[in-house]
């Protein structure tokens, strides 16, 4: 009996060393998010367009974080592909004034490209209008940025997203409301629903802008949640939401709007979170 236990033991001991050496190592599996993606698209608004940060008034696309070719701001494309191929292979769809019922347009043009990143930073003009009644509605918001989803999944399944969350307009009033010059600026309307009547601290006034401040923060709330069902979606976890901005980084022109420096800042959020090996917490 003992015999036959220790020859079945080794013919077992045999079949598993003989397994082991003759079974081939698994392949790695690919990782879903590429940290060196090799083309760039922007979509969103006037921040991606760059503007008011080199002339007043006006677009400066080649100051833009995402794909900007100014060597001062240093964009997420530039760090990412160098020079010479940002300026083949990264494209700037983003246009001024655009809200969040825009975006679907703006990811089919980015779609035709069939980018490996493709940047979104869109929603303060949801939030920046004559009226608080006038923001858009939390669920059209969800409706159309689940639409833009769609149109890019459609058209570039594999292309991976970069989602910005809006910046705070709370923060911004806060930091630029003591320049006068920006205070006579803010008088022609810019982003009225926060940056009206700047220095009226009467309760309703208070009530308005926190009104803002909650309608910015749930948008972000839907950017987190409409991309963490996207697998190929990165949030940046509220970096541009929570960063503050000082005067060195608005520009002098509205005090709204970042300048060169703060586009360079935003550039560099966006670079860690895309180079992260995990996703932003």
């Amino acid at each position: 009996m003992t015999a036959t236990l220790l020859a079945v033991s080794g013919a077992l001991a045999g079949c598993s060393g003989s397994g082991d050496g003759d079974a081939e190592p698994s392949p790695r599996p690919t990782p879903v998010w590429n940290r060196s993606p090799a083309s760039v698209a922007a979509v969103g608004d006037s921040i991606t367009r760059g503007f008011d940060a080199c002339v007043v008034l006006a677009d400066c696309p080649q100051a833009s974080w995402s794909t900007g070719t100014d060597s001062e701001v240093r964009s997420l494309a530039l760090r990412l592909l160098g020079a010479p191929a940002t300026k083949n292979r990264s494209w700037n769809h983003a246009q001024t004034g655009a809200k969040m019922s825009d975006l679907p347009g703006q990811m089919a043009q980015a779609a035709q490209r069939e980018p490996e990143l493709v940047t979104v930073m869109v929603g303060a003009n949801d939030a920046c209008q004559d009226t608080a009644r006038q923001m858009t509605p939390v669920d059209d918001f969800r409706t159309s940025f689940e639409a833009s989803m769609r149109q890019l999944r459609a058209g570039a399944p594999k292309a991976q997203v970069y989602v910005s969350s809006v910046p705070d307009l709370k923060r911004l009033w806060s930091t630029g409301r003591g320049n006068p010059l920006g205070r006579q600026i803010w008088k022609l309307g810019i982003c009225a629903t926060m940056l009206g009547d700047s220095q009226d601290m009467s309760e309703r006034a208070k009530k308005r802008r926190d009104n803002v401040y909650e309608r910015v923060v749930a948008y972000n709330g839907v950017l987190k949640d409409v991309c963490a069902k996207d697998r190929r979606c990165r949030y940046d976890g509220g970096a541009v939401f929570d960063y503050r901005f000082t005067g060195e980084q608005l520009s002098h022109w509205d005090w709204f709007h970042p300048s060169k420096n703060g586009q360079g800042r935003l550039a560099e959020i966006a670079y860690r979170n895309v180079t992260s090996a995990k996703p932003p917490a």
